[in-house]
């Protein structure tokens, strides 16, 4: 299957890279979003998006967007990831917001999602927990009923930037007694609450960007539920499916292997002659190229879906699998391609690369874990999409 895209979208395109070009640097290369220097560049980016009213431009204009197609969001998601330029907070335009519109009121919509599409707060996804990770519906933080609100204990973990987000939304068990998948309600709370700790985990990239958070005794208002009550677990797939697909993959990928191609052409092997011209070089950038087009077309497959109003759910699990296994794929041929110097890391003046390869390698490992481990969504894919008994 071929995608093409209309001129009006070609010309938003070019709009966007010409704009794009003009913010960043000439020899811009991206940058670690997790530092103190990135989340700077990432606030100030995000401002300057939200004043293009480029952040939210298929939301509905009357929560701050513009009412674009889905593929023109595509396009716009494309080049931000091709650029490597920061600014976009996933977990609100591209999970909570979605899900709001489907499951929130209007209330909820009209209050939550305007400050997003300003481009004025950060938010974070409260799931896992140090007991439950891949069987999410084992879930153990309590939210119990008050006459004016709920109260919440427990902790969540791996929160992604809880350090810097300003609000959360979390899944919490308000019935103690019901199965673990119809015992557990959707929830969104205030940062700044009272009782709520972040306690940093620095992963083995050495990076800041997960968390573990922490609510003891911490009380919330009756609108903080989002949805029916106990219904939660149904809410919180439908946002999973929103936060397993996405483009980003295959732009970035794409992005990577250029670079990569550069590097072996300048690169000599062991016989004098450029990595590039390798037989076995030669077939490992054809094999990601064609990893990186079947990412693409999926992404676009899921686009399309979300646009005449339907879920992605296998297709959402087959993108996730796609996307997050090339970015792998990319990092450990990329590491490979410097030789016996290609494990230095960042800071070593012989790192190939500026040895982002390695770091990749290590900070990637996490992606086919998060939001669903590859395991679970080849699951979904078996049943959902397949038809096959749970065996």
């Amino acid at each position: 299957m071929r995608y093409a895209f209309t001129p009006e979208e070609e010309e938003f395109r070019a709009e966007v890279r010409d704009w794009l070009t003009e913010q960043l640097p000439d020899d811009w290369n991206g940058i670690d979003e997790d530092s103190e220097e990135g989340w700077k560049l990432t606030r100030l980016m995000r401002s300057k998006l939200a004043g293009k009213g480029w952040l939210t431009l298929a939301w509905p204009e009357e929560y701050g967007g513009q009412g674009a197609s889905f593929m023109k969001q595509v396009v716009f998601n494309e080049e931000m990831s091709h650029a490597r330029c920061p600014g976009i907070d996933g977990s609100a335009i591209k999970m909570l917001g979605p899900t709001l519109m489907i499951h929130g009121s209007e209330e909820q919509r009209r209050t939550l999602l305007p400050p997003v599409a300003r481009g004025e707060v950060e938010w974070c996804q409260g799931y896992s927990e140090p007991d439950s990770g891949s069987d999410l519906a084992s879930l153990q933080l309590r939210v119990d009923e008050t006459d004016d609100g709920w109260v919440v204990n427990g902790s969540k973990i791996w929160t992604s930037m809880a350090h810097r987000a300003d609000w959360i939304f979390f899944l919490g068990r308000t019935n103690q007694d019901a199965p673990k998948h119809r015992g557990i309600s959707f929830f969104v709370a205030d940062m700044h609450t009272p009782g709520i700790e972040v306690r940093p985990i620095i992963n083995m990239a050495g990076s800041h960007h997960f968390n573990q958070t922490i609510f003891e005794d911490v009380h919330i208002p009756k609108d903080a539920l989002v949805g029916e009550r106990d219904r939660g677990w149904y809410i919180g797939a439908t946002l999973l499916d929103f936060e397993r697909s996405g483009v980003q993959y295959s732009a970035n990928g794409r992005r990577i292997l250029n670079e990569l191609a550069e590097f072996a052409r300048e690169q000599m092997g062991s016989d004098g002659r450029p990595m590039s011209e390798d037989p076995q070089v030669r077939n490992k950038f054809a094999e990601l190229d064609v990893d990186i087009e079947c990412a693409r077309l999926v992404a676009y497959e899921v686009a399309w879906m979300q646009s005449v109003g339907q879920v992605p759910n296998k297709e959402a699990s087959a993108s996730k699998i796609l996307g997050t296994q090339l970015m792998q794929k990319l990092a450990k041929f990329g590491t490979e391609l410097g030789g016996m110097y290609g494990m230095l890391g960042p800071g070593s003046e012989f790192a190939p690369i500026d040895g982002k390869y390695p770091k990749m390698q290590l900070s990637s490992v996490s992606s086919t874990i998060a939001a669903g481990t590859t395991e679970i969504n080849k699951g979904i894919i078996a049943s959902r999409g397949l038809g096959l008994p749970r065996g």
